[in-house]
């Protein structure tokens, strides 16, 4: 019983974390259909500037803000300098995204060096919870706690407010929201800098969890991927599942299957792409 409930907890503290970090990268594929492979660099790229804003100032929440305005702006920059330059070339958006990959895993490489690093959450979500005979990290708790409310925060969005109907309208007929007035490019560059903070709030977060070192940034994207494919590009709902079918997925294949984790990561993909080619939740 043990061996099951502390491999669960495990499972959902790193679904929450690949739902924070995929959930971006969903957004942008469902939004703008810009398959973005610079993804995980940004994640790197908010882990790094999050510990070198612990080491100037030991603040934990300005060290987050530090990497999301960093990640936001380089966005920002990516869309208003290429992206939208070559709007509707797939190729071309995939090759810009890639080539920025590249570019930021070498700058990271550069500054930081080749050492693996590790964030020190604040002592409030550091130590164990007891839970009846049960003892769980407190930070794995704080990262589902995330995860939750940044969440509920996407639904609140998406379906309350003005912004999220903006968003489902450019996304549903492009062309009728240009003549409604909405300015879309805004809305889009809105959605790729949304993504972009999604993935620092990973990257710092995870910087206390997986630590961050070079290399990770390609590691972790696939993971993304199979989140976005097993639950449906643009669904949050989808995002949820497909983070929570990897992370258990993932978690108990390794630990008992070790020789084909692979296999078991995967196979759920492979299934539902067969299935349902666009996903658990997403529109064919």
């Amino acid at each position: 019983m043990d061996f099951i409930v502390n491999q669960t907890f495990n499972g959902l503290s790193y679904a929450a974390l690949l739902f924070l970090f995929a959930s971006g990268l969903s957004l942008i594929f469902g939004v703008m259909k810009i398959v973005n492979l610079a993804h995980g660099s940004l994640y790197l790229l908010g882990g790094y500037v999050a510990i070198s804003w612990l080491r100037f100032a030991d603040t934990y929440s300005l060290a987050y803000l530090a990497a999301a305005v960093v990640t936001g702006l380089l966005g920002i920059f990516m869309v208003r300098t290429f992206l939208r330059r070559v709007s509707g070339n797939d190729l071309g958006q995939v090759l810009i995204t890639m080539g920025f990959a590249l570019v930021i895993q070498d700058l990271c490489l550069l500054i930081w060096g080749g050492d693996p690093f590790t964030v020190d959450p604040p002592a409030a979500i550091s130590g164990s919870l007891e839970l009846g005979p049960w003892v769980f990290p407190r930070y794995r708790v704080f990262i589902i706690a995330v995860a939750v409310v940044v969440g509920f925060g996407l639904w609140i969005f998406q379906n309350k407010t003005r912004g999220g109907a903006y968003v489902r309208a450019a996304v549903d007929h492009e062309e009728m929201a240009r003549a409604m007035g909405i300015n879309v490019p805004l809305v889009f560059m809105g959605v790729f800098a949304a993504g972009t903070i999604l993935a620092a709030t990973a990257g710092v977060i995870g910087a206390g969890f997986l630590g961050v070192y070079p290399g990770l940034d390609f590691e972790i994207l696939p993971y993304a991927f199979v989140v976005v494919i097993l639950g449906g590009r643009g669904s949050l709902q989808g995002a949820v599942v497909g983070s929570l079918i990897v992370g258990l997925v993932d978690n108990f294949g390794k630990v008992l299957f070790p020789q084909i984790s692979y296999f078991t990561l995967f196979a759920p993909m492979v299934l539902i792409l067969a299935l349902k080619p666009s996903g658990l939740f997403g529109k064919a």
